[in-house]
């Protein structure tokens, strides 16, 4: 009996000390040989505008983005006009994600009558661990056409008069968790001009950036510098500042702007107001964002 419990002691403390030994090995195995996995940079805004600007957050894929964007008048039309209350630009638009890397978009402004189309792709993403990139890149093709009536109804007008073509490259970093900005090098196409001393070519440099003050708040703020000698005189530079409140699956954004037009062509190249005189609009944007199609990972686990 004794030499039977002895045999079956050491048979167990054999057993443990392999168990033991192999268990070590593999843990230093894996210190020696991480398997280091890509992680991608996410939470750059809470929506996919700045304010007018299109930022680095895009629609994920099968999801539909309503957006409803609403600006006032000038502050300075005075209590006739109710301080710009009595007056109204909008745009409805529906943004959607047919890949992680690729969304489409289309609108219709009040301004100019204005139907709108966008194509935006990823490029390179923001990414730490085995694959190292430290910023994002992305690429903006827009379709804009003008459907007021002609002034001149009996003279030959072209239907391609009506277009204006944007390309832009959107090119940003998260440097904290709070910090968000970019650089949005533009160039807006027109196919009619206001005379012919102007360019239809129009090059402008944007910048925008996202200040995250709580889990839910975010500051936002976007500016175009257009290159001399593009535009008229009476143009302005588009500025724009904005507060973001998220709720659910709602995001409101609260800004205030310079710029009457809500698409590139409008704000970049048409922008009439002049802040210091008080040209200033107080508006509005509103998403909601629908699931139209599932993640097959989460249609799986129902």
């Amino acid at each position: 009996m004794k030499n039977s419990l002895k045999l079956s002691l050491a048979t167990l403390l054999l057993f443990s000390g392999n168990l033991l030994f192999s268990q070590n090995d593999t843990s230093m195995l894996s210190m020696l040989d991480p398997e280091e996995e890509t992680v991608y940079v996410g939470s750059t805004y809470k929506s996919t505008r700045i304010v007018n600007s299109h930022s680095l957050k895009t629609t994920p894929k099968g999801v539909l983005d309503f957006r409803i964007a609403h600006r006032f008048g000038f502050v300075n039309t005075g209590i006739y006009e109710m301080f710009g209350l009595d007056q109204a630009t909008i745009r409805l638009g529906f943004d959607y994600g047919i890949t992680d890397w690729l969304m489409v978009g289309v609108g219709r402004s009040s301004f100019d009558k204005t139907y709108d189309g966008f194509v935006r792709a990823k490029i390179l993403r923001q990414s730490t661990g085995a694959k190292e990139m430290p910023i994002s890149l992305q690429y903006l093709a827009t379709t804009e056409v003008n459907t007021l009536k002609w002034e001149n109804p009996d003279r030959d007008n072209l239907f391609s008069s009506r277009l204006a073509y944007t390309h832009q490259l959107i090119i940003g970093r998260k440097f904290s968790k709070s910090l968000t900005l970019q650089l949005m090098p533009t160039l807006v196409h027109r196919n009619l001009v206001e005379n012919k001393d102007l360019s239809n070519d129009v090059l402008a440099l944007g910048g925008g950036g996202r200040v995250k003050i709580t889990n839910r708040v975010a500051i936002t703020g976007e500016y175009y510098y257009v290159l001399p000698d593009q535009i008229q005189d009476t143009y302005e530079n588009s500025i724009a500042i904005g507060v973001d409140i998220e709720t659910g699956g709602h995001v409101f954004q609260l800004h205030v702007t310079n710029s009457t037009p809500m698409v590139e062509n409008g704000f970049v190249t048409q922008t009439t107001g002049n802040p210091f005189d008080g040209d200033i609009h107080f508006g509005f944007n509103i998403s909601r964002v629908f699931t139209l199609v599932k993640p097959k990972s989460f249609r799986k686990s129902k």
